[in-house]
C-alpha cells in the first residue's frame, strides 16, 4: 500500500485548507517575516424569501477568504484576499510585509503567548449541514408564512419569511506552531406580520436559529407565535412620564448583558473609555448574580475551542455574587493592560447569567405594577458615562397582570445604577443567540412618554 500523502486535489477541503495556511506561514517566514497568524475560511449556502405566498429571493452564497498579520519585530501589517490560489497568496503576503515595514512599532503588537495557545480541541458538535433543495426551503417559508397569516383575521398583510442556511470551514494557524480548523453550521427561520384594527396598525416578528435544522422550531410554530406577538401590541396606547419598575423580555434582555461586555472589553478599558473603569474586585451587581462564560457547550451558538488568535477559551467566571472577577481581553488589549489575555479576542463566547426561580408570569407578580418591555429601539447608549435612553415598546402591569400595551416612549437611566439595582433573573432563558439569559427586573427606570 502506498504511503506517499495525497495530492492537493484528492484532500478534503479542510485538509487543503490546512495545507494553504502553512503554505502562507512558510511564504511569510521567506519574506522576512518574524511572526505571521493566518486564517482562511470556505463559506457556502442558501437563502430563500417568500411573501405573500409567493417567491421572493433565491439565493446561493459561496465565499472564501483568507487574511493574515505578519510582524517585523513590532511592527505589523495586514492584508486579506478573496483568491485562494498559491500566486494570490504570495501576493497577499507581500502585500502585508510591505505595510509592516512602513508602520511604527508598537511594544504590546505580536503573536499571543505560546503557553496560552490551545492544545486541546473537544469536540463541540458544531457542524449539521443542511442539504435542502431551494423548492423544499421555499416550502417551509410559505408554511411559516401561511401559519402566521392565517391564525388570525386581523392580520392584514406580510413582511414575508425567510430560511437560511449556513455552513463553513475555517482554518488558522500561526507561526508559533499552532494550526487548526474545524467545520460549523448555523441555520434560521424567521417571519414577520402586520396587524390592523381600529385603523391602527402594529408589526412584529418571530425567529429561530440552530446548529442542526432539527433542532429549530418547525414552520407553523414560528409563524403563530409571530402573529400572536402582532395581535397583542394592536390597541397600544401612550403613556405620561414616570418612574417605575421595568422587566426586560427575556429576548431583549441580551443587550443589557451586551452593554456590560462593552464596558469589560480590553479595548475600552485602556482607551479609558468605560464606566467600570478600575473596577475589577468591586461589586458591580447584587450578591445574587452570576455571570460566566461557557465557550465549550455542544451545539451552542457561541461555542468555540479557542479565540480569533489561537488563545484556548475556558469556562470562566466574570461576575461572581455581583463582584466583577474578569475582564474581556484579546492578546493586544491585555498587554497594554498589562494583563493575560482571556481568550475573548473576537468577543465572548456563550455568555450566561444564571437564573432565578420565577418565570416571566412570576417576574410580573413580583414586580406588581410596572413596565414590560418587549421592543427596544435606537442606540443611545454611553459606555464612558454609563448613561441610558432608548425607545421602546411593550406592555403596562398593573398587579402582576399585562393591561394593554404601549408604545412610543423612551426608558433612560445609567447602567451602573442599573446593574446595581437589577432584582431578580426569570428562568424563560431564550437560547437563540450567544448570550443566555431570562427576563431581567430592574428596581426602577425614567418612563418619558406623553
Amino acid at each position: 500500500m502506498s504511503t506517499m500523502p495525497p495530492r492537493p486535489s484528492e484532500q478534503d477541503p479542510l485538509d487543503r485548507l490546512k495545507t494553504l495556511v502553512a503554505d502562507c506561514l512558510a511564504e511569510a517566514r521567506e519574506q522576512g517575516a518574524t511572526g505571521a497568524e493566518v486564517g482562511a475560511s470556505i463559506e457556502t449556502g442558501l437563502s430563500v424569501t417568500a411573501r405573500l405566498g409567493d417567491v421572493e429571493t433565491i439565493e446561493h452564497h459561496r465565499s472564501r477568504g483568507l487574511g493574515l498579520t505578519v510582524y517585523f519585530g513590532q511592527r505589523k501589517g495586514s492584508a486579506s484576499t478573496s483568491d485562494l490560489s498559491p500566486s494570490a497568496m504570495r501576493e497577499t503576503v507581500t502585500a502585508a510585509c510591505r505595510i509592516a515595514r512602513h508602520t511604527a512599532e508598537d511594544p504590546c503588537a505580536g503573536l499571543p503567548d505560546p503557553e496560552l495557545l490551545a492544545t486541546e480541541f473537544p469536540e463541540l458538535d458544531l457542524y449539521h449541514p443542511w442539504a435542502i433543495e431551494p423548492d423544499a426551503a421555499i416550502d417551509l417559508a410559505v408554511a411559516c408564512e401561511n401559519a402566521a397569516r392565517r391564525h388570525h383575521e386581523d392580520i392584514s398583510n406580510s413582511e414575508g419569511a425567510s430560511l437560511n442556511t449556513f455552513q463553513g470551514l475555517r482554518v488558522m494557524g500561526n507561526s508559533l506552531g499552532f494550526l487548526h480548523g474545524y467545520a460549523s453550521s448555523r441555520h434560521s427561520l424567521s417571519v414577520a406580520v402586520i396587524g390592523e384594527r381600529d385603523g391602527q396598525m402594529q408589526r412584529d416578528d418571530w425567529w429561530t436559529v440552530a446548529r442542526a435544522p432539527d433542532d429549530l422550531q418547525n414552520p407553523e410554530e414560528v409563524g403563530r407565535m409571530a402573529a400572536e406577538r402582532t395581535i397583542r401590541r394592536l390597541g397600544a396606547r401612550s403613556l405620561s412620564t414616570r418612574q417605575c419598575p421595568v422587566i426586560l423580555a427575556a429576548e431583549i434582555a441580551s443587550s443589557l448583558l451586551g452593554h456590560f461586555i462593552g464596558a469589560i472589553r480590553g479595548g475600552n478599558l485602556y482607551r479609558k473609555s468605560s464606566f467600570l473603569l478600575d473596577h475589577l474586585g468591586k461589586p458591580v451587581f447584587p450578591e445574587f448574580v452570576q455571570i460566566h462564560e461557557q465557550p465549550h457547550l455542544r451545539k451552542a451558538l457561541g461555542s468555540s475551542p479557542y479565540d480569533a488568535e489561537g488563545v484556548r477559551t475556558t469556562p470562566h467566571a466574570l461576575v461572581r455574587d455581583g463582584v466583577l472577577e474578569s475582564y474581556v481581553l484579546s492578546t493586544y488589549s491585555a498587554r497594554k493592560l498589562g494583563m493575560k489575555s482571556t481568550g475573548n479576542a473576537g468577543g465572548v463566547h456563550n455568555l450566561i447569567i444564571d437564573s432565578g426561580p420565577l418565570d416571566l408570569a412570576g417576574l410580573m407578580q413580583r414586580m406588581g405594577t410596572g413596565l414590560l418591555v418587549t421592543e427596544l429601539m435606537g442606540q443611545g447608549v454611553n459606555l464612558v458615562t454609563g448613561d441610558y435612553s432608548r425607545g421602546a415598546a411593550g406592555f403596562w402591569v398593573e398587579g402582576g397582570v399585562i393591561q394593554y400595551p404601549v408604545e412610543e416612549f423612551t426608558i433612560a437611566g445609567n447602567l451602573r445604577d442599573m446593574f446595581l439595582n437589577l432584582v431578580a433573573v426569570g428562568n424563560d432563558v431564550d437560547l437563540r443567540g450567544n448570550t443566555r439569559t431570562g427576563s431581567i427586573l430592574l428596581e426602577s427606570l425614567t418612563i418619558a412618554g406623553n
